[in-house]
C-alpha cells in the first residue's frame, strides 16, 4: 500500500501541477471561457488511462490462456514500465524547473489555434502522465501479488495529489518541488528496480530468459514475506527471498546506472 501510495502521489502531483499551471494562466490572462476546454482534455486523458488499464487486465485475464504466455506478458509489461518510469524520473529532473514557462508558452499557441488545439494540448499533457502511471501501477500490482491494498494505496495517493494541487493553485501552501521530485525520484528508482527484478522472474518462469548461474541466494527457510518486515520488503521493493544471479545483477546495475544519471548535473545551455 505504501509504495503504491507514493506512486500515486508522485505521478498524480505531476498531472495536478500541469492542470494547475494551465488553469492559473487562463485565469491570469482573463480567458476563463477556455477553462472548460482544458477540463475536457483532462477528463478525456483520464478516460484513456482507465481504458488502457482495463485493456491490460483484460488481455492477461481473458486473452492469454497458458500460464507461460501470462508470465511472458507480465514480464514484458514490467520491463516496459521500468523504461517509462526511468525516462519520467530523468525528464522531471531536467524539465521540472521550467515546466511552468513551457506549458504557458504551449497553451498560448494552443489558444491561437482554437478550441480543438486547447483540448488536444491539455489531453496530451495529462495523457502522458496517465498512461505512464497506469503502466507502472499495473506492473506494481502484479509484482505485489495482491490487488486490494495496492489499489487503496494508489487511490489515496491520487487523492492526496489532487488536494495538494488544489492548495497550490489557491496558494494556500508552498512546496519545494525540487526537493520533492528529488527524494521521490530516489524512491521510485528502488521501486522500479524491484519491478525490473519481478519482470525478470516472470521471464525466468516462462523460459524466455534462462536462469544463468541459478540462485544467488535462497533464504526462504529463515526469511518470510508474511512477517511485517518481509511484507514491507516485498511490497515496497519487491524483495524476493529466492533471487537469481540475473535478477541481482540487473537490480544492481539498474540502481547504480540510474542513480548516476539522476545525479549528473545538466550542462547549462548557451
Amino acid at each position: 500500500m505504501l509504495s503504491n501510495y507514493l506512486i500515486g502521489l508522485r505521478e498524480g502531483l505531476e498531472a495536478a501541477l500541469v492542470v494547475s499551471i494551465l488553469i492559473t494562466y487562463l485565469v491570469r490572462t482573463s480567458r476563463l471561457q477556455n477553462i472548460k476546454h482544458v477540463w475536457l482534455g483532462v477528463f478525456s486523458a483520464l478516460a484513456l488511462s482507465l481504458a488502457f488499464g482495463a485493456l491490460l487486465t483484460f488481455t492477461r485475464t481473458n486473452i492469454l490462456e497458458s500460464e507461460a504466455s501470462k508470465e511472458t506478458f507480465g514480464g514484458i509489461i514490467s520491463l516496459v514500465a521500468v523504461a517509462f518510469v526511468t525516462w519520467m524520473i530523468i525528464w522531471m529532473r531536467d524539465t521540472g524547473s521550467r515546466m511552468n514557462a513551457e506549458l504557458q508558452g504551449k497553451l498560448e499557441n494552443a489558444i491561437k489555434g482554437g478550441i480543438a488545439t486547447i483540448v488536444a494540448m491539455a489531453f496530451i499533457a495529462v495523457a502522458r502522465e496517465g498512461l505512464e502511471t497506469t503502466l507502472f501501477f499495473y506492473s506494481a500490482v502484479q509484482a505485489a501479488g495482491s490487488t486490494v491494498e495496492p489499489v487503496i494505496g494508489f487511490i489515496l495517493g491520487i487523492a492526496t495529489a489532487v488536494a495538494i494541487g488544489y492548495l497550490l493553485y489557491r496558494r494556500a501552501i508552498k512546496l519545494n518541488m525540487k526537493h520533492f521530485f528529488t527524494w521521490t525520484g530516489y524512491f521510485l528508482i528502488l521501486v522500479a528496480a524491484g519491478v525490473l527484478s519481478y519482470g525478470i522472474h516472470e521471464l525466468h518462469e516462462s523460459g524466455v530468459i534462462p536462469e544463468w548461474g541459478g540462485a544467488l541466494f535462497d533464504i526462504r527457510d529463515s526469511f518470510s514475506v508474511d512477517t511485517w518486515f518481509g511484507s514491507l520488503a516485498k511490497g515496497i521493493f519487491n524483495f524476493s527471498p529466492e533471487t537469481t544471479w540475473v535478477q541481482a545483477i540487473a537490480w544492481t546495475a539498474y540502481v547504480v546506472i540510474t542513480v548516476l544519471i539522476f545525479n549528473r548535473k545538466k550542462q547549462p545551455t548557451a
